[in-house]
């Protein structure tokens, strides 16, 4: 309740003061007349102070005026005294005084009443004029003079025109006042909304962790955030938003000025991810994903522009650090390898080797030579984003290829209860690189063991489709998000559900199979429906099917 009144008291207050200073103006109108009738009548006709009519409505004018101006007036219902009584004061005046015409300034009470008090004000005040001024005229001898009729006739009709004239006044003027009061509500309304966004949009920019940078179409900073301020605090940048020094992602490159994100956005340029690293080599240093977006007006025009700065050192870290373990582990299993090679090797030299013996030691040299092509692939994969997988095309048949590898991972699958089939042609010729085919056929159909649900099923099929050649791995597994789906080639990316589970991997895999594929003028896709399995399939160029023709070896000579 305190709180209520201490508010609601400067609204009354304000709304008494602004009363009083109505009142007090509008009375003085009518005391400056009254006053300039006296002065007249003071030069032309001093008998009229005489006179007691005339000094009555003289002294009730000037009582009126002290009072007007000496009370507080806080209800307008009393204020309806002053105006009325200014009316008999004007007609006593007039009544003591009729040669000077004071009856003119009834038009300043009228015009009090018609504008504060409307319709009912008007009409009661020219009434009350009206019956007045004739009251004064008829009740001396009861007869109304022939000269005096004009006066009563004429100055009624002037003072209702004056009255209604003003009403409607100011009703326009008060419909005016209300729709800019209306309008005014409105924009303080939207202003307060506009405050309190900002005031969100501050908070929300000073909490994220990304940084932000706007400019306008001038060039000229107009927003920044506490992450972007306390990044260039870290590189002792006070006095500018900009690092003075600025690499690009190989973070040996010095960025021109005219090439740096900030020049580029500023140049109009839209852009996404643009990697930088700041800071000299051998101090301090970070990298930066780096987005940039136009902003533009509701015509279209240029209005500036607005950068967003993503930390991505320790991403960049992280992936250096697995890219590293990586490679260091595939250098120490290639190490045991070529030695291994190198003995078998040594071993088929041996004419007397019996030929049952000669055929396992070549499977091992086979299979070795596999292995080897496969922990090369992930070393160089791991060493260098931008290295190819070195391809070997030659004239070959897929059918034998899929065949030895859904033989060779059979008992793998039994091993989980899970049953493969497949639906594979006699022959199946294309140019093509034969380990690496089998190196993709290995990597689909271990998948599909791996991931697979228990007693599921896989499904491995090799068919013409128009011009191409077209093998598919289909299981029974868990499937695949359309998100997941959309990564799933991409280097190092596991799925959440891989994660999860108790199967292991580094997410090179599909990346080198899709990268195979590639290289050979095909490609691999993946369909998958959660819940339900997913279905790899490569394409490669068909050069017939169920045709004989000469093969190479799927080995390395």
């Amino acid at each position: 309740m305190g709180r209520l009144s201490t508010d609601t008291a400067p609204a009354l207050d304000l709304r008494g003061d602004r009363l009083s200073r109505s009142v007090a103006q509008s009375q003085l109108f009518t005391s400056a007349g009254v006053l300039l009738i006296a002065g007249i009548a003071l030069v032309v006709s001093p008998g009229v102070f005489q006179v007691p009519a005339f000094l009555i409505g003289l002294a009730l004018v000037f009582g009126l005026t002290f009072l007007a101006l000496a009370v507080r007036w806080s209800r307008s219902r009393w204020v309806v005294i002053l105006p009325i009584l200014d009316i008999v004061a004007i007609v006593a005046i007039r009544d003591g005084s009729p040669e000077l015409q004071a009856g003119v300034f009834l038009v300043f009470p009228i015009i009090w009443m018609a504008r504060n008090f409307g319709l009912v004000g008007a009409i009661s005040s020219v009434a009350l004029s009206t019956a007045l001024l004739w009251m004064s005229t008829v009740m001396p001898d009861g007869v109304v003079p022939l000269s005096a009729l004009p006066a009563l006739v004429l100055l009624p009709l002037a003072l209702a025109f004056i009255a209604t004239t003003t009403f409607v006044t100011m009703r326009r003027t008060n419909g005016q006042r209300s729709l800019l009061r209306e309008q005014a509500a409105i924009i303080e309304a939207a202003f307060q909304r506009t405050r309190s966004q900002e005031r969100l949009l501050d908070e929300v920019l000073n909490a994220v962790e990304f940084q932000v940078l706007a400019f306008d179409r001038a060039g000229t900073v107009t927003l920044t955030n506490n992450a972007l301020r306390h990044s260039l605090s870290e590189f002792g940048v006070t006095d500018s938003y900009r690092h003075p020094v600025v690499y690009q992602a190989d973070r040996t490159t010095p960025h021109p000025e005219s090439t740096r994100p900030i020049a580029r956005a500023l140049a109009g340029q839209e852009f996404d991810n643009i990697t930088i690293w700041v800071g000299e080599p051998g101090s301090r240093r970070a990298a930066f994903s780096v987005t940039a977006r136009r902003l533009v007006t509701d015509a279209g025009e240029p209005d500036g522009c607005v950068l967003v700065l993503r930390d991505i050192t320790r991403e960049l870290m992280a992936i250096t650090a697995q890219d590293d373990l990586v490679a260091s582990v595939s250098h120490e299993l290639r190490t045991p390898l070529t030695s291994s090679l190198g003995y078998l090797e040594l071993v088929l030299e041996d004419t007397t080797l019996a030929p049952a013996t000669r055929g396992m030691v070549q499977t091992a040299l086979r299979n070795s030579e596999r292995l080897l092509e496969i922990v090369s692939d992930v070393l160089l994969a791991a060493s260098n984003a931008d290295s190819q997988l070195p391809i070997r095309i030659v004239r070959c048949d897929l059918a034998p290829i899929v065949t030895e590898a859904v033989n060779a991972l059979q008992d793998s699958a039994h091993r989980r209860n899970l049953t493969m089939t497949s639906d594979l042609p006699v022959h199946a010729v294309t140019m093509a690189d034969p380990l690496r085919i089998r190196q993709v056929m290995d990597n689909l159909i271990s998948n599909a063991i791996k991931y697979n649900s228990e007693d599921g099923s896989i499904r491995v099929e090799l068919r013409l489709h128009g011009p191409d050649i077209e093998v598919s791995v289909r299981d029974t597994g868990a499937g695949l998000s359309a998100s997941d789906a959309s990564m799933l080639f991409e280097r190092y990316y596991r799925t959440e559900s891989a994660k999860r589970s108790s199967v292991h991997g580094a997410g090179l895999g599909l990346s080198i199979t899709r990268e195979i594929m590639l290289r050979h003028g095909g490609d691999l896709r993946v369909t998958s429906e959660p819940g339900v399995g997913s279905d790899f399939t490569l394409t490669l160029p068909s050069l017939g099917l169920s045709v004989a023709a000469p093969l190479v070896a799927h080995g390395r000579s």
